[in-house]
Order: structure tokens, then sequence, then C-alpha cells
């Protein structure tokens, strides 16, 4: 077994600089702030010790062990650490039963840290597998490899996957500093300076590998003559600690194919620089040019098709000329056909034979061969094959109409010609020949169905109005989700979470991030809870209760955790009070992360129904439009809200979502919107005008549903 953090019989000194600085609490760690941030999910995990098994995905250099020791060092169970190049089925057993032992005896879980978890094979793999059901571990993996094609598909799923990325250029800077001012693990005791461009230099070509950044380092400082304490790195020491970048592809691993995928998709878009530059990322690290030829070769066909029929000639003939050549001449043929097919006009029209295939697969019988297209050679007397077919040699152009598909498919369209390139040149003449074939069809192909009518409008009208608050509700709510990019690890705010319409689907979309939903009630709060008490307390969304918007962002700090940032802040009828909607949204701003949106549905009252436009005409319409010009004065306008945004943010772009809905007016309703609204804008009316509009209205307004309108402007806000 491989005690990974067991640096008791080791002297730290003696340490490479990158094992002595390896973090040992969170607050020492340095990137992957997507699943380690303030309020991520993992981070809250490690902080209440309620980890539950994880595997650690990304490539050499990026943390991984690291934040297995930051567990370590934070957990109350016992931790025990395999490496699965070193061990095997005997190490593990004896772990299995040592951690059995402890939860028997002493009710003390273990975390087992497997690292490089992928160089187990099957059988080894599941051997770990049911001690991790039944409880007996906690497993922490590390692996570079893709886990879901290089970990058991059982283990896969009784954990989390955490995929960590390479560091930034910012992180790694940190990295450097950090190391350059510790005193007792790093360089704090020196006084460490750089010429300029020397440590951007480091930074540069260690590509997001910590670990080789802090090697470099240590080279160069080792290397480079002391004047006492002082230490000036040149720029000159810099490139010799750290020569050559070390290019991350593994020919077999996720990285090869990411690659050539990113390579292939920039000829598709027609990109000549990305093409070229993930050409020279592929032959830099070694990539077979008989592989990259091979996929160049079917981009001619699948994404340049008869735009540019040339395109295969030209590929073709690279690819020969590179078998005569080789490296390192070849290089020019690979970026020639590179560049020929990212400059080369697209078209994927020949995926119209994957159309085909499909109808030949689904077609409920086999389509029979129209007589005249069937071989006359063999059965022309008997059955007449071949009688009535036209060879269009024999007219002008060389062509003429006749059918050639099945009965069953006459009028199916599979080719879709382009309007590109060489496609464009024949394009008339195929939707010409085409329209003429189908027209010239024998009548008796195309049975008309007779019984087709469009859908009653009215019909569709009225149960379009008749579908209630549901639909309205969910309408509304994909509309907002369809203005987002959420990634599984983003933190979500929620202002006016309601019944919890939007929070839940916030929480499904961001299982390793955060959701905070903000309620204005308590009967708001216990739906909410109610539904919480089934899910994981660690991961389940949080929960504040403050009716005041303002007050519930000052205070956010207290309720959730220390300037925590959002990348995404969703909400419903925020600004429907103009006297304190700036001040909110300046507050929502401070929360935004880096790149973070707000997106808001927000209802235009003044666009809605009104009570007057139910009644049509006499003295109780005039009354209620009297009302209603100074109640409307005062209410959020489409433009004013607009006007508003647009102070505020560098980015607006808004959609109109407007809906009809079936509304039952109780008598209760009247009675509250008479009292509160209608007759404090109606000051010279009596105690007796009020009663009999209130009666009126009841009467009037209750008798049957109402046909109700509602206008929302969603808007999504960008502030740079």
């Amino acid at each position: 077994m491989a005690e990974l953090f067991d640096s008791s019989r080791i002297d730290i000194k003696s340490q490479p600089l990158a094992y002595r600085m390896r973090p040992r609490t969170l607050d020492e760690y340095i990137g992957q702030d997507h699943i380690v941030g303030p309020g991520r999910l993992l981070r809250r995990s490690i902080q209440a010790d309620q980890l539950s098994s994880v595997i650690f995905y990304g490539p050499p250099g990026t943390g991984k062990t690291t934040l297995a020791r930051v567990i370590a060092n934070t957990t109350r169970s016992h931790f025990s650490t395999i490496n699965a190049v070193l061990s095997g089925v005997k190490e593990l057993r004896e772990e299995i039963d040592a951690a059995k032992n402890r939860l028997d005896l002493y009710g003390t879980r273990t975390i087992l840290f497997v690292d490089e978890v992928h160089r187990w094979n099957k059988s080894q793999q599941d051997a770990l597998l049911p001690w991790v059901e039944n409880g007996t571990f906690i497993l922490i993996g590390a692996t570079t490899e893709n886990p879901f094609f290089e970990v058991n598909a059982a283990l896969v799923s009784r954990s989390r996957i955490f995929q960590l990325k390479p560091l930034t250029s910012e992180d790694l800077t940190k990295i450097a500093w950090q190391a350059i001012r510790d005193k007792d693990r790093g360089y704090g005791k020196l006084d460490v300076s750089f010429e300029e461009g020397a440590l951007e230099h480091l930074v540069d070509v260690a590509s997001g590998d910590a670990r080789s950044l802090l090697n470099a380092l240590e080279l160069a400082v080792v290397t480079t003559p002391r004047d006492g304490d002082k230490v000036y790195i040149t720029k000159e020491t810099a490139e010799e600690s750290i020569q050559r970048k070390a290019v991350l592809y593994d020919k077999e691993g996720d990285y090869h194919f990411d690659v050539i995928s990113a390579f292939i998709k920039s000829l598709r878009g027609s990109d000549p620089d990305a093409a070229l530059y993930w050409l020279a990322k592929m032959v830099y690290a070694g990539e077979d040019p008989r592989f990259i030829f091979r996929r160049m070769m079917i981009s001619a066909c699948e994404d340049v098709g008869l735009a540019d029929p040339n395109a295969i000639v030209v590929v073709q003939s690279d690819a020969a000329a590179f078998n005569a050549i080789g490296m390192p001449e070849g290089r020019y043929h690979l970026a020639h056909a590179a560049l020929y097919l990212a400059t080369a006009p697209k078209s994927n029209s020949e995926m119209g034979f994957f159309d085909a295939l499909k109808a030949v697969e689904e077609e409920s019988a086999a389509a029979e061969v129209p007589n005249h297209l069937r071989d006359a050679s063999r059965d022309s007397k008997g059955f007449g094959h071949g009688e009535g077919y036209m060879y269009p040699h024999a007219y002008q152009d060389h062509w003429v109409a006749q059918q050639y598909l099945p009965n069953e498919l006459q009028g199916k369209v599979f080719y879709n010609v382009g309007n590109i390139g060489y496609e464009k040149k024949i394009a008339d003449l195929v939707n010409r020949r085409r329209e003429i074939q189908l027209e010239s069809v024998d009548v008796n192909a195309f049975p008309e169905n007779l019984t087709f009518s469009p859908d009653d409008k009215r019909d569709q009208w009225l149960r379009r109005t008749m579908s209630g608050r549901s639909t309205a509700l969910e309408g509304m709510r994909e509309r907002m989700f369809s203005n987002l990019e959420i990634i599984r690890s983003d933190r979500v705010l929620v202002m006016n979470s309601g019944h919890g319409l939007l929070v839940w689907e916030a929480y499904r979309h961001t299982p390793e991030g955060l959701v905070v939903a903000q309620v204005r009630n308590s009967e708001e709060s216990a739906y909410i809870q109610q539904y919480m008490k089934t899910l994981d307390p660690v991961s389940a969304p949080k929960l504040v209760l403050d009716p005041d918007f303002g007050r519930f962002l000052s205070n956010l700090d207290q309720s959730v955790e220390q300037d925590i940032r959002f990348e995404h802040i969703l909400g419903r009828n925020i600004l429907t009070d103009n006297a304190k909607a700036k001040a909110i949204l300046t507050s929502m701003k401070d929360r935004l992360a880096k790149n973070g949106d707000i997106v808001l549905c927000e209802t235009i009252v003044s666009e809605a129904s009104r009570l007057s436009d139910f009644i049509h005409m006499g003295p109780l319409q005039d009354i209620l439009l009297k009302a209603e010009k100074k109640i409307y004065s005062k209410v959020q306008t489409r433009e004013g809200l607009l006007d508003m945004l647009k102070t505020q943010f560098d980015s607006v772009s808004t959609q109109d979502y407007r809906f009809t809905e079936s509304r039952t007016v109780r008598e209760s309703d009247i009675q509250r919107w008479v009292r509160n609204s209608y007759i404090p804008a109606l000051k010279d009316l009596s105690q007796t005008e009020a009663e009999k509009l209130e009666k009126e209205l009841v009467s009037t307004l209750c008798a049957a549903p109402l046909l109700w309108k509602t206008s929302c402007l969603i808007v999504s806000l960008k502030y740079n």
C-alpha cells in the first residue's frame, strides 16, 4: 500500500517544492472554483464532513491528489490511500478488513483514496464495489482518463464525478507567488524577483499544470547564483528551466478525440486559423498523419460535398504525396489539405443518403420496383418488365421526366440541393426537373386525402384560453430557462420563489452547484420545505425567508456564505415597486459572478386586462375608467422598465410573453380590488356610491369566468 500522505518519516525540506507546497486546507487551495469555490457542493460536503463517494477526473497537475490531501486533513473519518499502479487485490483486502473492524468496533467510517483508479482492471474494480455499496468505504478515486470509459459503470453510478480543468494563468501565477512567499515550505526567506517576462514564461509554458510550474520554479531558484538572500531570475534562466511545453495529448484517451473533433469542426466552420492550430497540436504531439488524412477525406465528402466536388481529389492527392515524401516536408501537404477544406464552400446535402437509409429501415414492406424500371432482359415477355421505360439519351439534353421512386415514396425529397459553390450552379436545374417530374407522375400514385382539414381556429383559441394558470406558468419557466446556459456546478439565486417553480428547475440543472431560494412569507417557505425533506441536506437548496428584496440581498452573507457570487440570478416580478427597483438591480449586480447573468419575468400591469375591459358601456364603465387612469399611472410601464434596465446593464435582451387564462372572480376578489384600489382613486365617491359600485361589479363579473389577458416581459441582463 502506498501511503501518499504519510510524511512523518520524510524530511519535508528534502522533498521537491511541488510536494512541499501542496495545500493543506481549502483556504490554501487555488483553482477549480467550479467545484470547490464558495457555495459549491463539494466544498460544502468537505466542510460538513459529509462526503459521499467521488471520482476526480482531469489532466496531470490540476489538483486531484491535492484535493484528496485536503479532505484527509479535514475529515474525522479514517483516511486510507492506495495507488492503483503499486497495489492490487491483496492490499485492497487488507484495507477492507481494517475498515470493517473500525466500523464494527469504533463506529468510525473509512475514506479510501485510490490514486490512478483507472489502472485497476475490471476484476480489481469489482472487488471494491460491494464495500462502497454497503458503506464500508467512502471512495475517492483519481484518474486522468474518462471515468465513464475507464472505470466500471457500477462504480461510476455510485459516485459523483468532478472534472478538474487545467489551471488558468491567473491560478498558476497565484501558486507561484504562494511558493515564493511561504517561509516554511517555499522561498519566503529569500528575496526572489524576476526579470520582466520571466515568470510569465514559466506560467505560459506550464500549460495549466501546477506541478510543472513549481518544478520549473524550483530549478530556476536553485540554479541561480545568489547575492546574499537575493535571487534574481532572468528570462533566459526561466526558459532553460522549462524549455518545452508538454502538450497534453494521449492518443488513446479523451483528449485525442477532443482535439481531432475540434480540428474537424474548425474545417466545417470554415476557420482556417483554428484548423491550422489544431493540426499543429496533433502534429506536435506525434499524431499519426495517416489518421489525420483519413478524417480529412471524410470531411471532404461530409462537410464540403458537392459544393466543391474537387475537395476529395485534393485531399487524396495530398495524402498520396505525403506517403511518397514523409516527414518533415510532408507537413506542407497536411497544411495544404486542411486549408483547402477550411476555405472551401460547404454542403452537407450528401446526408440525404441517411434520410433514404432511414426510409428503407422504416418502410412497412419492401417497396416494389416500378415495372418500367425492372430488368427487361429476363422476363419482359412473360411479365412485361421494362415496358414503358424511356431511354434518357434518346431525348433532348439526355433527360426525360418519368417515375423513378416506388409508388409509396413519390414526392419524397432526400437530396436537399445546396446553394453554394458547384451546387449553386446545378440547384436551379435539379429543382426544375424535380418539379416537372412530380407534375408528370401518374395521378393514381397520389391518392388525395379528402378528409383533411385544418383545426378549427375557434377550438384552438378555446383550448388555449381555458388551459389555466399551470400552462401559463410552465410556458414562462421554459422561456426563462431557454435564456440560460447553466452548467452542473453553477450557483443560482432565485428571488421571489413562490412555491418553487423556478427553484426545482434550477436544482435539477445544478447537481454539483448551489441554489439559494428567497421566499416572502411562511406559507411559501413551508411549501418548499415540505419537498426539501426528501433531499440530501447538503445538496438541497438554501431557503431564506425575507419579504423585502433589498434587505434580503444586503443580508445574504449572513444567510448563506460570505462574499458568495452567483452565475445566474432569476426572479419573478422583482421590479414592480418603481421607487425601489433601481436599488434592487444594483444589489443584484453586486451578487453576480464574473460573466454572470440575470433573467427576470416582469408582468407589465399596464398592458394586462382591467376591470373596465369586461364592462362594455354605461356609467359603470365610466367610473372604472376614471379610477384606472389614476391607478395605472403609478405602475411600471414597458418603456419605463426598459429605459431603467438599459442605464444599468451593458446587454439587455427581451422576449414578450403574453397569455390568456380563464379566471373565476369571487366576491371577495371584487371587494378587495374596489376597497384597496378603486375607492382610494375615486376620492369623491360617497359611501352609498361605493357600495353600489361593488354590488354591480359582483353581479356582472362573478356570473361567468373571465378571459383575462396577461402581458409579461422576460428580460436577460448581462453586466461586464
